[in-house]
């Protein structure tokens, strides 16, 4: 089975996780995502891939700990081995010289903008990696998303990085300051809709990665059923990009509460084994 390399804990309830898989690390493209199965009695989730490594054939995801399975991913250690480590698994990003591209990340998703941004920028693009954070303490990777963007902008909540407004402000500044070519926003579904809505009035294209709950991962189940330009297509084969101002978002809230209640009995089940 494949086996844990390294399990940390970025910042508070933000994890890493990385496996080996030398055959997922070969074929990985920036976008693109696996499905991981914590033990015998989980359930199959999607993690967004943030890196690989081909010499040493690790794939590397961040997850922010929330419910059952990921709350079990955070417990793993190093050595330790998951029965399901599929991928990689959707549609890999669109990459391509295109000028200026913000990629935005919030929560997990400053992770998962860190190998499209690298991409983007070995294509001959300027990058801007937008990152938010409720507060300092919480922002990670920055070396990581420096080293590979022109510049670096965080939105924050505790004033440290210039304002309080959350991201769409950001967003509207950096349109407001220069041509941007091309937004990517990856994190939750109300951060990836409030930058496609704060980029919609400038007509820039805006794409997103939905994640919505996955089960097969490969358009079996078709639990991940979006409404994109007034079609239904399916997020872990069809995307998981889309462009944002075709997304019909108030549905996809929707989809996203389905299963809400499951999950709490879930945690709430899980956590009475544990501590009986």
């Amino acid at each position: 089975m494949p086996r844990v390399v390294r399990r940390e804990r970025l910042v508070p309830n933000i994890h890493l996780l990385e496996v080996e898989a030398p055959e997922i690390a070969r074929k990985c493209r920036p976008g693109q995502f696996v499905i991981v199965m914590p033990d015998a009695r989980g359930e199959r989730i999607p993690l967004t891939i943030a890196d690989w490594d081909r010499e040493r054939g690790t794939v590397t995801s961040v997850f922010m700990a929330v419910g059952t399975t990921t709350r079990k991913l955070a417990l793993l250690a190093a050595g330790d081995t998951v029965p399901i480590f599929a991928g990689p698994l959707g549609r890999p990003s669109e990459i391509g010289p295109v000028g200026t591209v913000l990629c935005a990340g919030g929560c997990f998703g400053i992770a998962a903008i860190h190998p499209l941004a690298r991409a983007f920028k070995e294509a001959g693009n300027r990058v801007l990696a937008l990152v938010d954070v409720k507060a300092d303490y919480l922002l990670y990777w920055r070396d990581r998303l420096e080293a590979v963007a022109d510049e670096l902008v965080v939105s924050s909540r505790d004033g440290l990085y210039g304002g309080t407004d959350y991201v769409p402000g950001r967003v509207r500044d950096i349109l407001a300051r220069e041509k941007i070519d091309r937004i990517v926003a990856v994190g939750c579904t109300y951060f990836m809709s409030s930058v496609a809505e704060a980029s919609r009035p400038a007509g820039v294209r805006t794409m997103v990665s939905l994640n919505p709950i996955m089960v097969d991962g490969t358009g079996m189940c078709g639990a991940c059923r979006v409404t994109v330009d007034g079609r239904t297509r399916f997020a872990c084969v069809d995307g998981p990009d889309f462009d944002g101002h075709l997304v019909d978002w108030a549905e996809l809230y929707a989809r996203r509460k389905s299963y809400f209640e499951d999950e709490v009995r879930s945690l709430c089940a899980w956590e009475e084994e544990r501590f009986p």
